[in-house]
């Protein structure tokens, strides 16, 4: 029951990121009713493609992931889409998470009394937490576990601080035309999938548990991210001072959301509650993020991740993105522009792709029965590519690229 437990919360850590404080700022203009029905519709779109992976993936033995799933049922095609959009999401996710862990870890030998410069803090992060992920999924899912008894804690009494100031003329605000544009958002909010190749592996394929942990680990994010949109949506006005347009506009849209709600509600401990909760969520999405690259490029290269093998993985893991952070430090903020469009192509319409092409041309059956029916399959490719579409027109001309 514990290992169930486990699993769930490393799609759960895997999940909520540092963006769920950025949610219900992207979702203010469309409004509390608007977004909660199209917060839904994607939590059902992204569970859903979440449940193909795990079929294709128990066509292949253990330890197979995206690229060999994506070869033996697309072929060269596949195989190509498969290596660039998961190489550019990850290794972005990881630029990121290393940055913001960064400071985490400097603030905390500051509260101690070490200073040390900047680049040692950056090697150290990587090396404490990136030993973690080296040991395996096993000690990854322990670490996980104690973080995240810390992050929904926090969580649930920083919701429960603000959730008494919540106003209904502020829940009504807000038109549902604006939707669009928080579209994508909402769609990375729920880019867990790939860790599930590394959970197949680490529970033996138990299918029953594998569904279970998926289903369970998505919808615990759904209703965090409802109640805190609640939250936010019901305190802080659209318009004027502190208002959600003005923090959407601001650049820094984090910290203004935390400096508004700190003048709104005049506590202190919301600031420091949100400092521990953003902290949390850095630490839990690097030890998800890291494990599911290890596994792919465990996969693709054909390397058994024992002795010098697994060493080479985590070089290979750690050392880019740590390089990068170092020497060139904006290179990937663009590329976090198109993490969207990857988790739609990487986590949507690719596996429909799969398990079309495997169900229709190579007579492969899907042991949940839903998922041998070819009018779902195709819906769920047109929506696919539908939120292809609209992410491809928001990022290259939405905001004028």
């Amino acid at each position: 029951m514990l290992k169930f437990i486990g699993g769930t919360l490393l799609i759960v850590g895997t999940s909520i990121g540092a963006g769920i404080l950025a949610l219900p700022v992207a979702t203010a203009q469309s409004g509390f009713i608007d977004s909660s029905i199209m917060l839904f519709f994607c939590w059902l779109m992204m569970t859903t493609a979440a449940l193909m992976i795990l079929e294709v993936n128990l066509w292949f033995p253990e330890d197979s992931n995206m690229i060999s799933m994506a070869k033996h049922t697309l072929g060269l095609p596949g195989e190509v889409i498969a290596w660039i959009t998961y190489l550019l999401l990850l290794y972005a996710l990881l630029c990121a998470y290393i940055a913001g862990g960064t400071d985490v870890f400097s603030s905390l030998l500051d509260l101690i009394g070490i200073h040390t410069r900047q680049w040692l803090d950056t090697v150290l992060f990587t090396v404490i937490l990136g030993t973690v992920v080296y040991c395996g999924i096993t000690a990854t899912d322990y670490v996980n576990r104690g973080l995240m008894v810390i992050k929904l804690s926090s969580f649930v009494i920083l919701t429960g601080l603000i959730t008494p100031h919540v106003m209904q003329p502020n829940l009504s605000a807000g038109q549902a035309h604006y939707l669009p544009s928080a579209i994508m958002v909402m769609i990375t909010s729920f880019g867990f999938a790939t860790i599930i190749p590394s959970l197949r592996s680490y529970f033996k394929s138990h299918t029953g548990k594998l569904r279970a942990m998926i289903i369970l680990g998505s919808f615990i994010p759904l209703i965090c991210y409802l109640a805190w949109d609640l939250a936010i949506l019901g305190t802080l006005p659209l318009d004027g001072n502190n208002g959600l347009i003005g923090i959407l506009n601001s650049g820094h849209v984090t910290s203004e959301l935390m400096n508004a709600l700190q003048q709104v509600i005049n506590k202190t401990s919301i600031t420091q509650l949100s400092r521990l909760f953003t902290s949390i969520c850095v630490l839990t999405s690097f030890l998800g993020v890291a494990l599911c690259l290890t596994d792919f490029l465990s996969d693709g290269f054909k390397i058994v991740k024992q002795g010098w093998g697994r060493t080479i993985i985590a070089a290979l893991t750690f050392l880019p993105p740590l390089v990068i952070v170092l020497f060139f430090p904006g290179m990937f903020i663009r590329a976090l522009t198109y993490a969207g469009i990857c988790c739609v192509v990487l986590l949507v319409v690719l596996p429909t792709l799969m398990i079309l092409s495997g169900v229709s041309r190579k007579n492969l059956t899907a042991k949940f029965k839903p998922l041998n029916n070819r009018f779902l399959l195709i819906l769920c490719l047109l929506v696919g590519l539908g939120l292809l579409g609209l992410g491809i027109e928001q990022t290259f001309w939405g905001n004028g690229l």
